[in-house]
């Protein structure tokens, strides 16, 4: 699809040459190859395809060829808990700026629902404007998504300290593999937005270094401010990757805990059937010369041995704390 954002007007889809007139900033959304043909007819350029704009070198992604400056990045979409990342396309040119996408991204959204909202007067129908504009969006949204992926690592964690009953336990398995499961995408998450980050920092580097704010010093302000919020979200990432990695190692250690439970469990099932079968199997052999086969309270005896047998081990495991839960 091939978008038009006009400053005051909603935004609409470019059919004809004629329809991008008089249009600061056009948008390339998962286009066709005709899409991508129509807009350079449009604008006179030669715009990037997808696999240019997956290139991982640095020269491939932040280059100049004249007065147009080619600029791409990874960029992290989160709609419903659904986490994608695919590739941004932004060519800069003296009266253009044009993005190519192959998703929708809620900050590009909110940028056109500005646009849409102001006059002719307002600046973002300046190009430098607009790229700033740009950038701190993308900045904001991705802060957003850190902002609640860190409430849920907070919901994580008081899920994996959370005190459990001996009535729970039978439920803590499944509850564990629920948060192991939530760590991993929690994890990822912090990868692409680190991704992401990387991606919009060096763009913001490289557009200081080939000056393209020099003549305007608020702009030149909000690229610095811009990058200082950068890296005060890297930090929350690297924080946010710590805190994923103990809570990890916690919810492990439970796991092992929990593991080590059953396995006691199994043993004093174990030892408690082994003694009165020991004993049934000692008065149960067929000897002639057996001075108990003619008692007559011997099975009574024998009944009450293996109870003792059964008993006493039940008590001892259970004043040293081997099950059960003796606050109860």
């Amino acid at each position: 699809m091939f978008l038009a954002h006009p400053v005051g007007r909603p935004v609409y889809e470019v059919l004809a040459a004629e329809d991008a007139k008089a249009v600061s900033w056009l948008d390339l959304v998962d286009p066709t190859e005709e899409e991508i043909r129509l807009a350079e007819a449009v604008t006179g350029l030669v715009l990037p395809r997808r696999d240019a704009l997956e290139e991982i070198e640095s020269s491939s992604r932040h280059y100049r060829r004249g007065d147009v400056i080619y600029l791409s990045t990874p960029l992290v979409r989160m709609i419903d808990g659904s986490l994608t990342t695919y590739p941004v396309g932004i060519v800069i040119a003296p009266n253009w700026l044009i993005t190519l996408r192959y998703a929708a991204y809620t900050a590009i959204e909110s940028m056109s629902r500005d646009l849409a909202a102001n006059d002719e007067d307002f600046a973002l129908s300046d190009v430098q404007e607009l790229t700033i504009h740009l950038l701190e969006t993308m900045v904001n949204r991705l802060a957003d998504i850190l902002e609640n992926a860190g409430h849920t690592l907070d919901s994580i964690s008081r899920e994996v300290f959370a005190p459990r009953g001996s009535r729970e336990r039978g439920r803590t398995a499944n509850l564990l593999r629920r948060i192991l499961r939530r760590l991993g995408e929690s994890g990822d998450l912090a990868s692409s937005i680190r991704e992401s980050l990387l991606g919009v920092d060096r763009i913001g580097i490289y557009l200081g270094d080939a000056c393209y704010f020099e003549s305007r010093d608020a702009l030149q302000t909000r690229l610095r401010i811009l990058g200082r919020d950068v890296a005060s979200l890297n930090d929350f990432v690297a924080q946010m990757t710590v805190k994923v990695q103990f809570l990890l190692d916690a919810t492990l250690g439970f796991i092992s805990i929990d593991q080590n439970d059953g396995m006691k469990l199994l043993t004093v099932v174990s030892f408690v059937g082994i003694t009165p079968t020991l004993i049934a199997g000692v008065y149960g052999m067929n000897f002639r010369n057996m001075p108990e086969l003619g008692w007559r309270y011997g099975y009574y005896y024998g009944l009450a041995l293996m109870g003792a047998s059964v008993l006493l081990p039940l008590l001892v495991f259970w004043r040293r704390g081997w099950f059960g839960d003796r606050s109860t």
